[in-house]
């Protein structure tokens, strides 16, 4: 090879590259290229062909760029399977003693050298075409994707919670911005209105069954003086406070539930019934004075306590939650007056008697289980927890129309009531009793 320069003669002679070729310094230049020039060609043969990536090769930053570009323009790298993946994330780092280093005699006049780095043990399969794992974007684990994938699903099909308040958001009345702390305070003070389950104990000449004839009695003076529905429910609840404190001879009883019901209409009512009414429909069994006597030492026993959550501030929600209508809402309240009659249902709270009395009155209604995730958020029962109240209501709607006390039958099978006494009981929630 001759390197010519018409203007500068210095350069007209013949370059020699045998044995060694051109001295530089101490150095001979010509090895040295066709030495790095051998490693290049190794280098492009094992990522050309389909062999297993073994080497990674320092380079000089501006080599190592180029060397960069070069990898990620060319098309036949594709990233590396999950399988390799997973195997890479399963192995442990070599140690020191696993580390071949090449000659490092091979030295570039730069500083930098030329190490290679060979692991026997980590090669990839022949049919994969190999990339530098420093150029590869993490994936997740199989593990990983179906996990995601699950909750992504669950996500898509659980039940939404509707927003019940949104209709009523410009009516005044509805109270929308205090509803929710309204009924967490109702919530907190249902208890304090509950009585003894078996308060009856204490009492030494009634019974049960006495507070039962009386109960269903009422509730046909309810219907015929035609009272709001709040009436009925704060009577009972004010029965069974005064009796779980007061000891009262069977002769009074009835007066106990004139003078109650006397109390609710004067909270309730617009236009209360006058004490002549209540001593007529007595048949004349007591007097103006008794009355008014049992009234005070009522008021005083309750420590003239009336504000008391009762089952009936509770349905007006759920029934909102259920988005129920007419037929469900009657029904309902035709279960729980029924319940209202049997001394057994004390047990329960005012919240847990009107979530039961929803659930099991769409349920004989639709001919199945219907409680949705709305219902549940809004009421805190789910379905497991209204059950028992439930599979009882059921049994009272069963037998409604025998016996001695059917004043409940008789007032819902009227037409003033769309006939739902008529309406079949839920016999499934039964027979799903273990």
């Amino acid at each position: 090879m001759v390197i010519t320069d018409e203007n500068n003669p210095t350069l007209n002679k013949p370059t020699n590259f045998q044995g060694g070729g051109l001295e530089m310094g101490n150095r001979k230049f010509g090895q040295e290229i066709r030495h790095n020039r051998r490693a290049l060609s190794v280098i492009n043969q094992s990522l050309v062909s389909n062999q297993a990536y073994p080497i990674v090769n320092k380079r000089g930053l501006s080599e190592k760029h180029q060397f960069f570009e070069k990898k990620q323009a060319d098309p036949v790298h594709r990233p590396i399977t999950r399988k390799f993946a997973a195997q890479i994330a399963n192995t442990q780092p070599p140690c020191p003693q696993e580390i071949k280093k090449a000659n490092p005699s091979a030295s570039t006049s730069n500083g930098f050298g030329d190490f290679i780095f060979i692991d026997e043990e980590h090669k990839a399969p022949k049919e994969d075409h190999p990339v530098p794992m420093f150029l590869e974007q993490p994936e997740a684990m199989p593990s990983e994707t179906d996990e995601m994938e699950e909750v992504e699903m669950e996500d898509i099909v659980e039940e939404p919670i509707m927003d019940i308040d949104s209709c009523d958001a410009k009516n005044p009345l509805a109270v929308v911005d205090y509803i929710e702390d309204l009924y967490a305070y109702y919530r907190k003070m249902e208890c304090f209105s509950c009585v003894s389950p078996d308060y009856m104990a204490q009492q030494f000449d009634i019974n049960e069954r006495m507070r039962a004839i009386l109960i269903d009695w009422l509730i046909e003076v309810h219907d015929k003086f035609e009272l709001m529905k709040e009436t009925l429910f704060l009577t009972v609840n004010l029965i069974d406070r005064f009796l779980s404190k007061q000891s009262v001879v069977r002769k009074k009883l009835q007066l106990v539930g004139l003078v109650a019901m006397l109390l609710a209409c004067k909270y309730e009512e617009v236009s209360v019934p006058v004490v002549g009414d209540l001593i007529l429909i007595s048949d004349k069994a007591y007097t103006r004075k008794e009355v008014l006597e049992m009234e005070s030492l009522m008021l005083n026993t309750l420590q003239f306590n009336m504000s008391v959550p009762t089952p009936y501030v509770f349905m007006q929600r759920f029934f909102k939650a259920a988005q129920s209508d007419k037929k469900i809402e009657q029904l309902s309240f035709f279960l729980i007056e029924l319940s209202l009659v049997e001394y057994e249902m004390l047990k329960f709270q005012p919240s847990v008697l009107a979530a039961a009395a929803v659930y099991t009155a769409q349920c004989a209604l639709y001919g199945f289980k219907q409680w949705n995730k709305t219902c549940e958020w809004h009421t805190s029962y789910s379905e497991d927890q209204l059950l028992e109240c439930s599979r009882l209501m059921v049994g009272f709607h069963q037998r409604a129309a025998t016996g001695k006390l059917t004043g409940v039958h008789r007032k819902y099978c009227t037409s003033k009531f769309g006939h739902t006494a008529k309406q079949e009981p839920a016999h499934f929630l039964l027979e799903t009793q273990l």
